[in-house]
């Protein structure tokens, strides 16, 4: 361990996934107080159909929106490390262009279609003016190209800045709408605007940024006449776009299936396990986001960044491990405190999946190596194959055992997920020899 410590590349990565953490500590804390204030003024039907809704616009956003963030931070960090700004400039007009012309057709799709799978979900008639609305957030939603261009530019202190200001507002307006009695139209306004107000946020830290670096015109759209000056752009991101869609999709889509099988208030109570679970992984989420850009600036043929994603897993299995029996010891009474008696039986659902913590933290680092070996297509198929056997389990164990099902699928899921990855990283690992650092020479 004092050798790990003494490389200076991994100490990078900790003092990001650090900066990132503080953040994201306060945000889960006020995430907490916001689902608390909403278990507590509503019902638990309510509650369930405040929960579809938002995760109806959040699983649509993800859906459709292109990875960009993974595209930039791929190629923009290699050419800005090789002084070609003129390319890292394409990079982020390319990947803007992408945000926008993904976040409107998202946004139209969503509120077409949402009237005929409305009463799948549990939403009723008197809801649905709430539940479209509610997905005018799709386009705010495609964000990548802020958090990209900020993680390219090393700004982790202004992400982790960001990171608390959608919880704080969603947990300061779901606390009026609970003292005030507003109903489930406050609550639903309350998540709309903190959201609204995150994601605009993130956008003005960028477009700072970029102004001080003298690349704020990087921010001008460009997709086709840009993408003939970058070679496999349209390869990497729409391969990219499909597996991310598949994992962002994961959690929201979980949700409306079980909604769907067993209606809104297991919707709830399996919301309210998934979201406690969320928070539980959010250090490898951490360690994720400040991983991949430092192993970009490493030369993928040698075993460096390979050993350091062994050295991130690792540390972030342990630390998983002690998470898992925090959750089991201490899941009961957060929830009993936070929810109230009548979302106990969510707890008997997070003791099912919180097992799945320790694989998830540890395996972190297997899709950041597989992107930078260009191996995203290997990272799609796996990521596919492993999410067409989770909602297989999901929809036959849900039925068969109802909310205990769905926790078991979750963690037979994640486990699938872990098998499919790492079969290719291994793979990409011993052909490290052949992947090429340096960026593409563009297209004239």
């Amino acid at each position: 361990m004092k050798d790990w410590f003494a490389d200076g590349v991994f100490r990078t990565v900790l003092r990001n996934a650090g900066l990132l953490g503080s953040g994201k500590l306060v945000g889960a804390a006020l995430g907490l107080i916001a689902l608390a204030c909403a278990g507590r003024g509503l019902t638990p039907a309510l509650f369930g159909v405040l929960m579809i809704i938002h995760t109806y616009a959040t699983g649509a956003g993800g859906i459709v929106k292109f990875q960009t963030w993974q595209y930039i931070v791929r190629h923009a960090t290699p050419a800005l490390h090789h002084g070609d700004r003129d390319r890292a400039r394409d990079v982020i007009r390319f990947a803007f262009g992408l945000d926008l012309a993904s976040g409107i057709t998202g946004m139209v799709l969503a509120m077409a279609l949402l009237p005929f799978l409305a009463g799948y979900f549990g939403i009723g008639a008197e809801y649905l003016p709430w539940a479209i609305a509610y997905c005018l957030l799709v386009p705010t939603m495609t964000e990548a190209t802020a958090s990209g261009s900020l993680r390219v530019l090393d700004r982790f202190d202004l992400i982790a800045a960001q990171q608390v200001v959608t919880p704080f507002l969603r947990g300061g307006g779901a606390a009026i709408a609970y003292l005030a009695d507003l109903g489930l139209g406050g609550f639903i306004l309350a998540w709309f605007l903190a959201d609204l107000a995150g994601d605009l946020v993130l956008w003005g830290f960028a477009v700072r940024e970029l102004r001080r670096r003298d690349m704020l015109d990087a921010l001008k759209p460009g997709m086709f006449g840009v993408a003939r000056r970058l070679p496999e752009a349209w390869s990497f991101v729409w391969t990219t776009n499909a597996a991310h869609s598949v994992y962002a999709a994961w959690g929201p889509l979980s949700n409306l299936v079980v909604a769907t099988i067993l209606g809104p208030v297991a919707a709830g109570l399996y919301k309210i396990a998934s979201t406690l679970l969320d928070s539980a992984t959010k250090p490898a989420d951490l360690l994720r986001r400040g991983y991949y850009p430092e192993i970009m600036r490493l030369d993928p043929a040698t075993t460096r960044p390979w050993l350091l994603g062994v050295r991130a897993g690792l540390l972030a299995g342990g630390v998983g491990l002690m998470v898992v029996l925090v959750v089991i010891f201490g899941g009961k009474p957060v929830i009993s405190f936070a929810f109230g008696q009548k979302y106990l039986a969510a707890y008997d659902l997070l003791r099912l999946m919180v097992f799945s913590l320790a694989i998830q933290m540890a395996t972190f680092p297997l899709e950041s190596l597989l992107y930078m070996a260009g191996r995203q297509r290997a990272a799609l198929i796996a990521q596919v194959a492993a999410v067409l056997v989770y909602f297989a389990l999901l929809a036959t164990l849900t039925h068969l055992y109802g909310l205990n099902g769905a926790g078991i699928a979750f963690l037979l899921g994640t486990i699938a997920v872990s098998i499919c990855m790492l079969v290719p990283t291994v793979i990409a690992y011993r052909q490290r020899s052949t992947i090429v650092w340096r960026p593409e020479t563009p297209k004239p």
